[in-house]
């Protein structure tokens, strides 16, 4: 138990982020495994156990939130997830932190309520879910082979967009060259695994840009 309170005064004062999220209590080890697996596919991050969304210290409820915590790591969690688990004490409550690296496995899915594996993402201090793009850029990375591409027509038809344009969708591609799905996602998934583009995310949807 650590009673040095300043480093969670410090963490509490950001508000939630990209990187931080706030619990008031765990409920369904299935929601919070979203939250574990949406910071190993996006850059890390840490969970606050017992704090409000207003950065108001409740406390936990009791060590079965910890079991929750282990089963959502573990059991909910595919590849498993293997987060550092602190218990702080500030004003007779419990905090529990929650440190989530980065992981060199992804992607990592959670298990919903219907029962399917889904992978999520961190958009600011929201989860929300990858798309195939994503999916299919990380297995890439993950792979033994590597990435070759030939520059043909539909290369660089999107390169030549993007060195005019901010950003495109993958709908917009589609139709910029009446390309066929598979060719299409085929074309933006090797270029961003050779970084030459990068994906861009909002709250509506995912665009592409050149990577500069």
């Amino acid at each position: 138990m650590k009673t040095d309170t300043k480093h969670i005064e410090i963490l509490i004062s950001q508000g939630e982020h990209e990187h931080l999220d706030f619990k008031y209590n765990i409920s369904d080890s299935k929601k919070i495994a979203r939250s574990l697996v949406a910071f190993a596919n996006t850059g890390g991050g840490t969970l606050l156990i017992g704090v409000r969304d207003n950065g108001s210290i409740a406390g936990i409820r009791s060590d079965e939130e910890i079991f929750m915590i282990e089963a959502a790591a573990n059991m909910y969690s595919k590849p498993e997830i293997l987060p550092e688990v602190k218990e702080w004490q500030i004003a007779d409550k419990t905090i529990l932190e929650i440190t989530i690296p980065e992981s060199n496995q992804k992607p990592h899915y959670a298990l919903n309520e219907d029962e399917k594996w889904m992978a999520y993402i961190r958009f600011q201090d929201k989860n929300i879910l990858a798309n195939s793009i994503m999916l299919d850029v990380w297995k890439r990375k993950q792979g033994e082979k590597g990435t070759y591409i030939r520059y043909l027509k539909e290369e660089k038809l999107l390169l030549n967009y993007l060195e005019k344009h901010e950003s495109i969708t993958f709908n917009e591609y589609c139709k910029l060259g009446v390309i066929p799905y598979k060719k299409a996602k085929m074309v933006i998934v090797n270029l961003v695994s050779l970084d030459i583009v990068k994906i861009n995310i909002d709250e509506k949807q995912f665009s592409y840009s050149l990577n500069i």
